[in-house]
Order: C-alpha cells, then structure tokens, then sequence
C-alpha cells in the first residue's frame, strides 16, 4: 500500500488513511485530551507521514511509524499550548509509591481513560506514553526532551493523583 502511496495512487492514500485513522486519532486524543485538538493532530500527522513516505525504510510496520509522528506531533501540540513538566532531581520528597492501597480499587480500561482526562496534561501525557503507547521512560525523557527523572517523577506523581481519582470515584465491581 505504502509502495502504491509513492507510485501517486490516491486510493492507496484513502485505504491508508482509513486503515489507520481511528487508532491514531485514540493516540493523539489520550495525549492532548481534546477531540477538536486530536483531530488537528491526526489531519498534521497524516500530512506529514504522506509527504515523508519516501523515508519510511520499512524497518517497522507503517502503523508503527505512523504512531512515532502521532505521538511527537501530539507532544509538540501540548509544548506550543505551554505544558510544562516540572524538573526534579531528587525524588526524596515523594510519597511512596504504594502508599494507596491499589487492591482496594477495582476498575476498567475505560475508567482508568476516562479519569486520565483529569489529570494535567503533564501527567495524562506520560501515563499515556508509557501505559498505552508503551514508551519506556528512557524513551519518553528523549520524546519529551526532559530528564528521566523528570518523567520518573511524574509518572509517580501522575500514578498516584490518577489512584486518587479512582478511589474518589465510583467503584467498579468485577
């Protein structure tokens, strides 16, 4: 498909795009957190991913290439609305991690997004990248371009503010 893409084909663009749209919308939703703002960044990275498809070399699946754009033009969207990510360079000050107790909260998928969307953007965006997306922090300080433990201390700190959240919520029974 992505061969037929180069060769000017425009229904090659169209399968392309409906192939891979609606994942890639979920990407850039669970990043930036609004529908208006995700739907700008698919239409971005598909426009970009269209124009640069002579570089992708085939050394992963056009699907994961995609998402690698998704993802950097969903940051560089949060960066220019002046998300900010908090330096730290000790952790010291933080609670333990397993200070909630995290068996008492039972809880879907679903929940878990539809709580995300509370948090601040600093934390909804490395929670995302690293539980959904599944980016290590090594791999989120380079996307991000923080240190990592910048994003250890906001994964830890978005951790336990979204096991706040769940906790104040509705409890899901299995």
């Amino acid at each position: 498909m992505v061969r037929q893409c180069i060769d000017g084909d425009p229904a090659a663009y169209r399968v392309l795009y409906n192939r891979y749209a609606k994942a890639m919308f979920n990407t850039a939703l669970r990043i930036v957190n609004h529908v208006a703002d995700a739907e700008d960044v698919l239409q971005d990275s598909f426009t970009d991913a269209f124009m640069q498809l002579r570089s992708f070399e085939n050394k992963s699946t056009f699907g994961a290439w995609l998402k690698q754009i998704v993802v950097f033009k969903s940051i560089s969207f949060l960066k220019r609305q002046r998300m900010s990510f908090v330096e730290m360079e000790t952790m010291a000050d933080l609670p333990e991690e397993n200070a909630l107790d995290e068996t008492e909260i039972w809880y879907t998928i679903d929940r878990i997004k539809q709580t995300m969307q509370q948090l601040p953007d600093g934390y909804r965006t490395v929670l995302s990248l690293n539980l959904f997306e599944g980016y290590d922090h090594e791999e989120i300080a380079e996307i991000l371009g923080v240190a990592q433990s910048t994003v250890r201390t906001q994964y830890i700190r978005a951790k336990q503010k979204l096991l706040q959240l769940l906790k104040k919520g509705e409890v899901y029974e299995h």
